[in-house]
């Protein structure tokens, strides 16, 4: 649901009455991950997706339902051997949709409106929605932001599941995990742990800052990089030591330009495990103390643009400062995937390929004849009967 936030939000915003339908879990060969969402007003007008076109039209009249009723469903979606041009997933996956009624006076408005709110501004929040449990439990939802602070003044969440509070100490606590990596899954939670006499599945949606992007150099190459990292949603900085090609006219798609020697800068700004530095500039004076400090960092990639005959020499003159190889193997370097690139913009193209790669835990193989998964993630473990984490 938070990644359409902004058009939800103006919604709640126009006082429009909606349906929201979320993926919780999927299995196979499924499009969307947990989290997409599809949204449908009382007028009919839909946005986002579910499945890329293999159920939408059907989640769209479930959508219509839960505006007449004000139920909260789940439906499970699958591949039909019988027809697989009848409602289901024709790529052969299985996914779970939750499907909430978000209508003036329901119990889950007050605090998806601030979720929507909160994710549409670009601040980090987590949402919490019961998935299967108790009826009166379906869709009640907890809002969880970095700080614990709910605007009732609670110290873990804002908004309430109606059933026992330390249900909600709980699912806020193990929400709070998922908000801090960033991550959306489902979380059960067993009869004891729920106070309410049955299990729960809980699906926790977070909504974070863009990862960053800091590329070093600026040089043609950096100009299509910094067009690319903004095509795949990242927050882009441009670092270089000369003032005179470090410019918004040179870069005019870039978050930030930045002058200043770049392990200068490096020391000083904000980084996390989303972060991914690429160093184009491949001259030594500013190489080696930079990936000196970066392959030390706790960031998703490091990337060094050079020949092999650069990188051998670079990597030597690492040596010499200290770092160790451990570190080195960090160290995409020459950086990106082997795509035969020559202009900047195919040259990027193998840059940012090596990035998804490494981020969703991908091989960078054809996937012609290769008999490994289409869509994968590193980091997910979701399923519609995995567990993610479990609280007794």
């Amino acid at each position: 649901m938070l990644d359409i936030a902004e058009e939800l939000h103006r919604w709640v915003e126009q006082g429009r009455d909606f349906a929201v339908a979320t993926v919780v879990a999927v299995g196979g060969s499924a499009p969307r991950r947990p989290g997409a969402a599809l949204a449908v007003d009382a007028d009919g007008t839909a946005i986002g997706s579910v499945s890329g076109g293999c159920v939408e039209g059907a989640v769209y009249e479930l959508c219509r339902q839960a505006l007449q009723d004000g139920e909260t469903v789940l439906e499970r979606f699958g591949y039909s051997d019988d027809d697989a041009f009848a409602v289901g997933l024709t790529c052969g996956g299985i996914i779970d949709i939750l499907v909430t009624p978000v209508r003036a006076g329901d119990p889950a408005r007050p605090v998806l409106a601030s979720a929507l709110r909160a994710a549409a501004g670009g601040q980090a929040a987590a949402v919490a929605r019961i998935v299967s449990g108790p009826r009166e439990l379906m869709g009640r939802a907890l809002l969880i932001r970095p700080d614990g602070a709910g605007s009732d003044g609670d110290p873990a969440h804002e908004g309430g599941f109606g059933g026992h509070p330390e249900l909600d100490r709980t699912v806020a606590a193990e929400a709070g995990a998922f908000l801090d990596a960033g991550r959306t899954g489902t979380l059960e939670i067993g009869e004891q742990g729920s106070r309410c006499g049955a299990p729960l599945t809980v699906l926790v949606e977070s909504s974070v800052p863009p990862p960053r992007m800091i590329v070093f150099g600026a040089i043609d190459f950096a100009s299509a990089l910094v067009r690319i990292g903004k095509f795949l949603n990242y927050h882009v900085t441009v670092c270089d030591a000369r003032p005179v090609f470090a410019t918004k006219a040179r870069f005019p798609e870039a978050d930030e330009i930045v002058v200043e020697w770049p392990h200068k800068y490096l020391e000083r700004t904000d980084v996390d495990g989303r972060t991914v530095l690429c160093v184009l500039t491949h001259d030594a004076k500013f190489d080696v103390p930079l990936l000196r400090l970066a392959l030390r960092l706790p960031v998703a990639y490091v990337g060094a643009m050079g020949s092999r005959r650069t990188h051998l020499d670079r990597n030597e003159r690492l040596r010499e400062v200290g770092v160790t190889e451990l570190e080195l193997a960090r160290l995409r370097s020459p950086i990106g995937l082997d795509l035969g690139a020559r202009t900047p913009e195919e040259t990027a193209l193998s840059i940012a390929s090596e990035i998804v790669a490494n981020r969703r835990g991908g091989s960078g193989v054809s996937l012609t004849g290769a008999h490994i998964p289409i869509h994968h993630d590193a980091t997910s473990t979701s399923t519609p009967t995995g567990r993610i984490g479990s609280v007794a």
